[in-house]
C-alpha cells in the first residue's frame, strides 16, 4: 500500500478544510464575536494536522495513480478527518457541550445529512452558522473530487478515488482528463449556488441567509440559520425557490453538460430522470389530496406546496421543513419513509439508495418474469435504451441488500438503549437510522421534523454518525474496510 500517497492526500484533505475556515473567521470577526478566537484556533490546529501530514508523505515518495486500497483508506479516513477538524470550532467555543456532539453535527454536514443537535440555532452566532453551511457545501460535491483538480500537481492519478467518493450505481468521466472532470463538476455547482442566492435575495432574504440556505439546498443538507427552517421566512416565493433547486439538486450532475451542449432531448428522455420526477409530483399530488381531506391546508395551492415542499426535500434528503409533517396523515408519514429509502438520482448530492437502483432494480424483474414465460429467450435489462452489465446488476441487488441488513441490525442495536432512554421508541429507533442512512436529517416522532438528536445517548450518536459516513459513502466503500482481504498481500 502507497502510504506516502495516502497521507499527501490526507494532507490536502486537511489544507482544504482548514482554509475555509478563513470565511467564518472572518465574519466573526467582523461581528465581534467571541467564536473569532475559536475559529483561529481551530484553523490553525487544521493547517498543522496538514503539515504533519505531508511531511510524513514526503519521507515516503510514491506517484502514480491511486490504488482500490489506497482510495478505500483515503476517502474512509478523509471524511473522519475532515469531521475531527471541523468539529473543534463547535467545540471550542461552547456551542456544543461535548466533542461528541460537535463531531456529530460536523459529520452530519459534510455528510449532508442535516441532523442537528443544537437546540436553539439562532443562539449561535454567525460564524458558526455559516461555518455549519460550508460543510454542506464541501460535503455535497465531496471535498476528494474538489481534491481530484490538483491531484495531477502532485503526481498522484485519481480515477479509483473518484470511483470511491462519486455517489451512484456507476461513474463516468465526462472529459478525458478527470481533472477536467471535476473542475467541470463544481462549475456546475458553484453556478447552481449562485443563482439560488440571488433569487432568494430577491425574496427578502439578507445576503448571510440566502448564501447559508443556497449552500444547504445545492448540497442537499437541510442546516438552516433558523430554529423552524424555511417556515420563519413565511413566503411562498422562497419555499417554491428552494423547491426547484432542491429537486434541480437531486438530478444527476452529469446530465446538466447536456443541457450546456443543447441535447434537450436526451435530458428529457433520461429513464430515471423521468422515473425520479414521476415520483415527485405522483406523491405531491397524492398528500395533497389527503391534506386537503384532512383539512390541513386552506386552498389547493397552499396545500400542494406544503406537500411538494416536502417531498422533494424528504426524496433529495435534504431536510428542510416548513410544516410539522409527525401531525399529517399516517399515509404521508409513511410515503416519506418510503421516500428517505429511494433517495436523489444517482451521481447528485442526495442520498439514499438512488432512483436508478430502483428502476434497475423492476426491469431485472421485468426480465425474470418474460424468462419464465420464455425460458430460451435472450432477455437483458436495459437502461436508457443500452444493455445494463450483469455486473451492475450484481452489485445493485448487494447494495440493497446491505442497506436493509445495516437498518435492521442499526435499529435493534439502538432499541437496546431504550431502557435507559425511554424517547427512543420503535418508530424513532428505526426512522432515525433510515434517515442518517439516507442523509436525509429528520425522522419521525422524537426524532421528527421539529425535534433534534441531542437528548440521544453519546453511544447512539457515534453510530448514528457511522451511518451517515456510509451512507455518503455508498456502503461499500466503508464496509471493506472491516474485511481483512481488503487489507490482504
Amino acid at each position: 500500500m502507497k502510504i506516502g500517497i495516502v497521507l499527501r492526500v490526507l494532507s490536502l484533505i486537511s489544507l482544504i478544510v482548514s482554509l475555509f475556515m478563513l470565511l467564518p473567521l472572518g465574519l466573526a470577526l467582523w461581528d465581534g464575536t467571541p467564536d473569532a478566537r475559536a475559529f483561529a484556533v481551530s484553523l490553525a490546529c487544521g493547517l498543522l494536522i496538514s503539515l504533519l501530514l505531508s511531511l510524513g508523505g514526503k519521507r515516503k515518495q510514491e506517484r502514480g495513480e491511486l490504488g482500490i486500497r489506497e482510495a478505500l483508506g483515503v476517502v474512509a479516513l478523509a471524511w473522519a478527518i475532515a469531521s475531527g477538524v471541523g468539529a473543534l470550532p463547535y467545540w471550542s467555543c461552547g456551542v456544543t457541550p461535548s466533542y461528541t456532539d460537535a463531531f456529530f453535527e460536523t459529520m452530519s454536514g459534510f455528510t449532508t445529512t442535516g441532523a442537528t443537535i443544537l437546540e436553539n440555532i439562532e443562539a449561535a452566532p454567525r460564524g458558526v452558522l455559516l461555518w455549519r453551511s460550508l460543510t454542506h457545501w464541501l460535503g455535497g460535491m465531496g471535498i476528494i473530487v474538489l481534491s481530484l483538480a490538483v491531484l495531477p500537481f502532485l503526481g498522484i492519478g485519481g480515477m479509483e478515488l473518484f470511483k470511491t467518493e462519486v455517489p451512484g450505481v456507476t461513474q463516468e468521466k465526462l472529459t478525458p482528463r478527470l481533472q477536467q472532470t471535476a473542475l467541470l463538476l463544481w462549475g456546475v455547482y458553484v453556478l447552481l449556488t449562485f443563482m439560488e442566492t440571488i433569487l432568494l435575495m430577491f425574496g427578502g432574504m439578507s445576503l448571510f441567509d440566502a448564501f447559508a440556505h443556497s449552500c444547504s439546498t445545492i448540497a442537499t443538507g437541510g442546516f438552516s440559520t433558523k430554529n423552524t427552517s424555511i417556515a420563519w421566512f413565511h413566503s411562498a416565493y422562497i419555499e417554491w425557490v428552494i423547491i426547484v433547486f432542491m429537486f434541480a439538486s437531486g438530478v444527476n450532475f452529469s446530465l446538466y453538460f447536456l443541457l450546456f451542449a443543447r441535447q434537450f432531448r436526451s435530458f428529457l428522455r433520461d429513464e430515471e430522470l423521468r422515473l425520479y420526477a414521476g415520483i415527485v409530483i405522483g406523491s405531491s399530488l397524492a398528500i395533497t389530496v389527503f391534506l386537503l381531506i384532512g383539512k390541513l391546508a386552506v386552498g389547493f395551492e397552499p396545500a400542494l406546496r406544503r406537500s411538494a415542499f416536502h417531498v422533494v426535500s424528504i426524496m433529495t434528503t435534504t431536510g428542510f421543513i416548513t410544516d410539522d409533517f409527525d401531525l399529517w396523515p399516517e399515509f404521508a408519514r409513511f410515503l416519506f419513509l418510503l421516500l428517505m429509502v429511494v433517495g436523489a438520482c444517482g451521481g447528485s448530492t442526495g442520498g439514499g439508495c438512488k432512483v436508478v437502483r430502483f428502476l434497475l432494480l423492476g426491469r431485472q424483474l421485468k426480465v425474470e418474469t418474460l424468462r419464465l414465460l420464455h425460458p430460451r429467450a435472450v432477455i437483458n435489462a436495459r437502461l436508457n435504451g443500452r444493455p445494463v452489465p450483469r455486473g451492475i446488476m450484481d452489485s445493485t441487488v448487494a447494495f440493497l441488500m446491505l442497506y436493509v441488513l445495516l437498518v435492521t441490525t442499526s435499529t435493534l442495536i439502538v432499541t437496546a438503549f431504550s431502557i435507559s432512554c425511554p424517547g427512543l421508541d420503535l418508530l424513532s429507533a428505526f426512522s432515525g437510522t433510515i434517515t442518517c442512512l439516507s442523509n436525509v436529517g429528520p425522522g419521525l416522532n422524537t426524532l421528527g421534523a421539529v425535534e433534534n438528536f441531542a437528548w440521544l445517548p453519546a453511544e447512539v450518536k457515534w453510530l448514528f454518525s457511522f451511518l451517515m459516513l456510509a451512507g455518503r459513502l455508498e456502503l461499500f466503500s466503508v464496509i471493506l474496510l472491516f474485511l481483512p482481504g481488503t487489507w490482504a498481500r
